[in-house]
């Protein structure tokens, strides 16, 4: 499993920002039974949850982003995005996509992705 992700960057308190990854090395009955998702570290903090999405579209958000984040996935695509929406400087961390086998638990991780919040 090969995880490419995209889509930080810089942005003010009370922007927005699209993060993406793609798996375009997996074939789609592979894809469909892994539990994509997305986490994050801050600095000096411990790796957390965001956002996962199963392939059949059930979602889990943590708390502190319930409500301003949006997480979606295209199986055809083999990609997810997480729309972030009404970013805060709490929000600023290294953001990594995540793929979990549904059935053996196998972990997968993509490259972090940096998204910095200004105030």
């Amino acid at each position: 499993v090969q995880l490419q992700a995209s889509g930080g960057g810089l942005v003010q308190a009370g922007g927005s920002l699209r993060l993406s990854c793609a798996a375009p090395r997996m074939i789609f009955s592979t894809y469909v039974n892994y539990v994509m998702g997305w986490y994050r570290q801050g600095p000096g903090q411990q790796r957390e949850l965001v956002a996962t999405i199963s392939s059949g579209g059930d979602r889990n958000y943590a708390d502190s982003i319930q409500g301003r984040f949006t997480i979606s996935r295209d199986n055809s695509r083999k990609t997810i995005w997480l729309q972030m929406n009404s970013l805060q400087p709490e929000d600023t961390a290294v953001y990594f996509c995540n793929a979990r086998h549904r059935s053996s638990g196998e972990n997968t991780w993509g490259q972090g992705t940096q998204v910095t919040v200004s105030s």
